[in-house]
């Protein structure tokens, strides 16, 4: 069967999307699998409709308002989309295409009932599977009522939910094609659907069956419950009957009904254990063929297997590629470095080639593989320890894997598992001078790679870039730096433990710790308010910079009274402080210093909230909470038996703590200093690739690794199809969250906190900074969106260094990310903050102007009433 406007299932295959749709290429390529039985049919193909769209002038126009439209703007998409299908609905298919159609009938059967199925080119794609988006018509009889049908489903391209999400995942309309499966009905004793990868928890050694009887439209719509049947390693290793009152069934003249299962059969299984496995095998060489797991519809008919359809399951989260087929347990770099959004292949292999550990890329996230150290005794009490005091759900979820016994081998710690890498650095003395040394090296260092990197370009600036890296971990991996950073943490969690035993102070450290010196994130915050006491005094300026949208208007101040001081104080800040961002451990993200116009609504927060000088009162006052706070706990020690020995090692531990935890945060912005300075010798790069015409856009290079990039540069050649399914691929990835824990089986792991100290209805989390606070929650997801009045809560997703300006504003913080030494929790409690981090789902539990109490000290959160 060939033509323009017709194909047979048997002539198509994958590569045909672009003619017959997401759903006709699956079935066309479903239908040439060994073994696999697909009800007979054809596809009316895209020709077909970009005629029929072609000969209506008026869509065109339509189709341009709706591309215009806002997806918040619900009603204007429903009238419209509305309006669009009934036009399309209406028209009537020329007589040369509906001759097309009814011969393609005649070869199957004119008389058989037909399922009339939407098939759009954006559809059942790897990447957006568009379930439910278009329409599908079962039982249709007759010439007449198919091309009736063919009208609807071309018209269901513009259902408003089919709008919307296309909308939302960033499809142009007019991109899209709507093809229409017309198969051969099938009359099933009983329906359902086959996950080959279990679709909540990820595991791909696991097939999920769901199954009811008559067709699967019942189970489909909700009409009914489905038998679940859990399939692993051959074997039924779980089912749960449903009580099946209702089915739905074909008519004897077209269309469907329910009827009534007789009250004997409503607890019967749909199918057999031996029924269920058989599916499963044939799942799994459907996923075989296709090389993703799949959502695949079945019908069983006469016991046997017919398949209606298969797309990918598009929600389940990638797996690190690694070449074997051992067992891997994988910890997400993204939660310890506060950045859980997705990153772009130049971002991800920066990364990489800066760190000190070996890191596995998947969905568009880092993850570091510790198998080898929870296979020895030794290196998993180590690891687990260190887990439990960042982040608990991350150590919970580890532990839950641990506890099935046999996915993680168990070596000796003598044997192949090895001691724990890195060990504990020795102890150093409490000598500020040391941090003021380590400060020095990384300034010379960076102002080394700026001096070294002007006169580099073409291929050697990749060849300098390399040694460069090599130069970067080595600051990193300094062993003087590393002792600071663990002496300062060491001390902290000295001093909560001790107080806590020998007073029943809860977090102590956290107090301890306000204003502690040499803080550059803390200093970042306090820094841009006094921006804004730059600004405050100049009227015009402030009127300007509420209206300010163009990046160049730094350039524009001077023009106004108070401009030239303006500018000035903002370059200064710039200068300090204009490498960080939002998300900055993906090189790739438009620093402060490109996109200068993210500072001025915290810029413009702080002139409204505050009075001149609150920097320096702020600093101040923290470090008299710290003097008075020490001088209370040393005082109520020495009261103690053996008191003045006690409160001797307490006040040589808080010297230690106040000596060393302010550099916690230096190495990070070493980092992102260093970062900024690739960045822009590879943009010049990039805009040599433009004027060249090899790339049309200069952040085309964002979608390429580094060694790629470097093969670019040196040919002059990209390979403009991976760059675009790169953006492709970036853009699925956004819609994924990444867990804490992941296998290398898929299965993403979540931990609980398992307290039994938390109010009834209150958000567990983890107490990182100490304090109780009631205010208005504001649930802020961008940065550049934030408008923060004073006493309010901040509650977001996670805090990573650039988001410190917004603090000094604050008075609570909640995050769904982080831990007790990550950089929100430890500038909350330089600020002194009551935080608590780790609040599973708190964007979405916690609405935006709520009032919340925020227990920062006990680590939880209540919704007040």
């Amino acid at each position: 069967m060939t033509g323009q406007y017709v194909l047979g299932l048997q002539e198509i295959d994958e590569t045909k999307v672009a003619v017959v749709g997401g759903k006709g290429a699956h079935l066309g390529a479903l239908s040439r699998i060994d073994g696999i039985r697909v009800p007979a049919g054809f596809c009316v193909t895209t020709d077909a409709f970009r005629r029929i769209m072609a000969e209506t002038p008026t869509i065109d126009e339509r189709i341009d308002q709706l591309s215009r439209l806002s997806p918040g703007d619900r009603k204007a998409v429903r009238t419209l989309s509305a309006d669009i299908r009934r036009t399309v609905e209406g028209i009537t298919i020329p007589d040369d295409l509906a001759a097309t159609i009814t011969r393609a009938l005649a070869q199957i059967g004119e008389q058989a009932a037909y399922a009339v199925r939407s098939s759009a080119t954006a559809e059942d794609m790897p990447t957006a599977s568009f379930a439910g988006q278009q329409d599908t018509y079962l039982n249709v009889v007759g010439p007449a009522a198919i091309l009736q049908h063919v009208n609807r489903c071309w018209a269901s391209l513009f259902t408003e939910r089919a709008v919307v999400y296309r909308q939302h995942h960033g499809i142009d309309h007019r991109t899209v094609h709507m093809a229409v499966v017309v198969q051969q009905m099938v009359f099933p004793d009983a329906a359902g659907i086959l996950f080959t990868a279990d679709p909540v928890t990820g595991d791909r050694k696991v097939a999920s069956v769901e199954a009811g009887f008559g067709l699967g439209e019942a189970l489909v719509s909700g009409l009914v419950n489905a038998d679940v049947f859990t399939v692993r390693d051959g074997e039924v290793v779980a089912k749960a009957v449903a009580t099946k009152q209702r089915a739905i069934h074909a008519r004897p003249a077209g269309g469907t009904q329910e009827q009534a299962i007789e009250p004997a059969r409503q607890e019967q299984p749909a199918l057999t254990d031996a029924q269920v496995v058989r599916l499963a095998q044939r799942g799994r060489r459907i996923e075989a063929h296709f090389g993703c797991p799949q959502d695949i519809e079945w019908c069983l008919v006469d016991d046997d297997f017919q398949i209606v359809q298969s797309r990918p399951i598009t929600t389940l989260f990638p797996v690190p590629a690694v070449g074997d087929r051992e067992n891997h347990v994988y910890v997400s770099v993204g939660h310890q470095q506060m950045m859980t959004d997705p990153m772009k292949p130049l971002g991800l292999s920066v990364w990489r080639l800066t760190a000190l550990a070996p890191m596995h890329e998947a969905g568009g996230r880092l993850f570091v593989d510790v198998t080898r150290r929870l296979a020895s005794p030794t290196s998993r009490a180590g690891l687990l320890e260190a887990m439990g005091r960042s982040d608990p759900l991350l150590r919970d979820a580890l532990e839950t894997v641990l506890d099935r016994g046999d996915f993680v081998p168990s070596f000796p710690d003598e044997g192949p598992g090895g001691p724990p890498t890195g060990g504990v650095p020795a102890p150093i003395e409490t000598d500020p001078a040391i941090v003021t040394e380590l400060v020095e090296r990384t300034r010379a260092s960076v102002a080394a790679l700026r001096r070294d990197v002007r006169a580099k370009h073409g291929p050697a600036l990749f060849d300098f870039l390399l040694e460069a890296f090599e130069e970067h971990r080595r600051v990193l991996s300094d062993p003087l730096s590393m002792q600071a950073i663990m002496a300062g943490m060491e001390a902290t969690w000295w001093l909560n433990d001790k107080l806590r035993e020998w007073l029943g102070e809860k977090n102590a450290a956290d107090t301890l710790t306000l204003s502690a010196p040499g803080n550059v994130t803390s200093e970042m915050g306090l820094a841009l308010l006094d921006v804004a006491d730059v600004i405050r005094p100049h009227p015009d300026v402030v009127a300007f910079l509420h209206d300010v949208e163009d990046e160049g208007f730094l350039d524009e101040l001077p023009r106004l009274a108070g401009g030239v001081e303006a500018r000035d104080a903002i370059e200064d800040y710039l200068d300090r402080y204009g490498m960080r961002c939002v998300g900055e451990i993906d090189i790739t993200r438009p620093r402060w210093r490109e996109r200068p116009t993210t500072l001025v609504p915290v810029i413009l927060d702080n002139v409204r909230n505050f009075e001149p000088g609150a920097a320096r009162r702020r600093f101040a006052q923290g470090r008299q909470k710290a003097e008075q706070k020490a001088q209370e706990v040393l005082a109520r020690l020495r009261a103690l038996p053996d008191g003045e020995h006690k409160a001797n090692e307490v006040e040589r531990m808080i010297d230690r703590v106040r000596t060393f935890i302010g550099y916690r945060e230096y190495p990070k912005y070493g980092i992102v200093t260093r970062y900024f300075v690739y960045k822009q010798a590879l943009l010049k790069e990039a805009e040599r690739l433009v004027r060249a015409h090899v790339l049309p856009e200069r952040e085309d290079v964002f979608f390429l690794t580094f060694h790629e990039f470097h093969d670019v540069v040196r040919t002059n050649q990209v390979d403009d199809r991976l760059i675009r399914q790169r953006k492709e691929a970036f853009r699925s990835y956004r819609a994924l969250t990444p867990p804490r824990v992941l296998t290398s089986d898929g299965e993403t792991v979540a931990g609980a906190y398992r307290r039994d100290d938390v109010p009834a209805g209150a958000l567990t989390g983890l107490a990182v900074s100490a304090g109780t606070v009631e205010g208005r929650a504001r649930v802020v997801l961008d940065l550049a969106e934030a408008d923060l009045e004073a006493g309010d809560i901040l509650v977001t997703a996670y805090t990573d260094p650039s988001w410190t300006p917004l603090f000094v504003a604050i008075a609570g913080l909640v995050t769904e990310v982080g831990g007790l030494m990550t950089h929100g929790a430890v500038i909350a409690r330089e600020y002194g903050l009551p935080a608590v981090v780790g609040v599973e789902q708190a964007t979405r539990l916690i609405r935006d102007g709520q009032r919340i109490r925020v227990h920062g000290t006990d680590g939880y959160v209540e919704i007040l009433p």
